[in-house]
């Protein structure tokens, strides 16, 4: 039988007989190799005649109530406690001169019964008491009802938009536990601690690229309400995104908000940002101007494109959508306003906003057509923003509306976390990274190697 890979449990030093070489010593133990878990291939095929039994018998079963992998579980988690106890003996009878009472040692006294929640099922241990009551177990801690595999798993379903009620009903059919939503909760509050450090963490000295965007979601604030999550996504000098952070706002945020949350990144150790694309908000390149004061402000093209066509007729979004092509596609600003004039005599009779929209953003949107096209192609390609809003939308969604910001904010967390176990959220940019750099690097003077050093 080959290598078998199972989950990990928390054993005790020593309770393993396996050598790192993969075969198991002791005394009259004949050597046999090992899987990487230390089961002797023996031992494997008698679980495997035992399977083959089950299933022929009417059905195996792994999980839950009557699965062979609580049995397992249990039986494993009790030799790890016998041996943590009988450890624990040990150095107490080195540290004191001798075991038992009458030279003032500590013995053994009894069990007491815990019923733990695990990740493959409920087991119930009998976890050893010793007479000083100096005994606290790696393996389950005091007051722990949960192995740390099944908050992870847990935190793992809320990341990938299980509501609370769904988890409890999951971990009830396929594991079999009762638990409850206020359980779930306290599960997922162990995040906060790890976001607000995430929230704070070190950042590069230089960006190429930030992008801000924001996503709705509701919030119970006195009466539940749209408010807007501000996401800050970088692609770093290597080419690849990262999620620089959340923060929640009101809608219609002014410069002196804006100011906050760029000198909150700036203190993180960003020195300079070569570009900054974001769409409609108002305050921010002002904002950009005294934390960045060379920073060039980028209007989104994929957000006028789609701003744009929430005014076209299903019938005309397909001829719209080539006809703004030459606009965005120009070679400079000459050429763009002249295809935006030719789009504007076209269609400004059924559709006079679209024109307004790409009026309103030009001096934003100007920029960009002064870029080389290797650059643009970093700038206008949002997939990676596209398919995390995705992800946050969805997580967000199935909850309807949260209590308060808190909540929010760790749901979107965790969501980044189902991303990327780092919390980073990296994924490549561009395969074609390299002759970006090279542009981003002629084009700003220098300023991405030099801050970087």
């Amino acid at each position: 039988m080959g290598t078998t890979t199972s989950h990990t449990m928390g054993m005790a030093s020593g309770v393993s007989l396996a050598r790192a070489d993969g075969t198991v010593e002791g005394s009259g133990v004949k050597s046999m190799p090992v899987s990487e878990n230390g089961l002797s291939v023996e031992l494997l095929e008698e679980l495997s005649a035992l399977a083959a039994e089950k299933t022929a018998a009417g059905g195996l079963r792994l999980m839950g109530e009557g699965g062979i992998l609580p049995e397992l579980a249990q039986h494993l988690m009790q030799a790890a406690l016998e041996a943590e106890m009988d450890l624990h003996l040990a150095d107490e009878s080195v540290r004191v001169g001798g075991r038992g009472s009458r030279s003032g040692g500590n013995t053994r006294n009894g069990y007491r019964a815990k019923k733990v929640m695990t990740e493959v099922g409920p087991v119930v241990v009998n976890v050893p008491r010793d007479r000083l009551g100096t005994f606290r177990p790696g393996l389950l801690p005091k007051y722990a009802r949960r192995t740390g595999a099944l908050d992870e798993m847990v935190l793992s379903l809320t990341g990938k938009g299980l509501t609370s009620g769904e988890i409890v009903a999951h971990l009830a059919e396929v594991y079999g536990m009762t638990t409850s939503k206020e359980t779930v909760s306290t599960i997922t509050d162990k995040a906060l601690e790890s976001m607000a450090e995430w929230r704070t963490r070190p950042l590069d000295s230089v960006y190429p690229v930030v992008f801000i965007d924001a996503i709705h979601v509701r919030i119970r604030d006195g009466q539940v309400a749209n408010r807007p999550v501000y996401v800050a996504i970088a692609v770093t000098a290597d080419g690849y995104r990262e999620i620089l952070g959340l923060w929640t706002g009101q809608g219609g945020e002014g410069a002196k908000y804006w100011q906050t949350v760029l000198t909150e990144i700036r203190n993180r150790g960003v020195r300079d940002v070569l570009m900054l694309v974001c769409d409609g908000l108002t305050a921010l390149p002002e904002a950009v101007g005294t934390i960045w004061p060379q920073t060039v402000v980028q209007t989104c093209v994929v957000h006028l494109i789609r701003n744009s066509m929430r005014y076209a007729s299903r019938r005309d979004a397909a001829e719209i959508a080539r006809d703004l092509k030459p606009v965005y596609t120009a070679v400079d600003e000459t050429q763009a306003r002249s295809r935006l004039t030719e789009f504007s005599e076209k269609w400004d009779s059924r559709y006079p906003s679209i024109t307004g929209i790409w009026e309103r953003a030009w001096n934003e949107f100007v920029p960009f057509l002064s870029l080389p096209p290797a650059i643009r192609q970093v700038v206008y390609t949002t997939n990676a923003i596209e398919s995390l809003n995705a992800r946050y939308r969805r997580a967000a969604q199935a909850c309807g509306h949260f209590p308060n910001e808190t909540a929010a904010l760790k749901r979107l967390y965790l969501a980044t976390l189902a991303l990327d176990p780092t919390g980073r959220g990296r994924q490549r940019w561009s395969n074609r990274w390299k002759a970006a750099l090279n542009e981003f690097d002629v084009l700003f003077d220098g300023r991405l190697t030099a801050n970087q050093a």
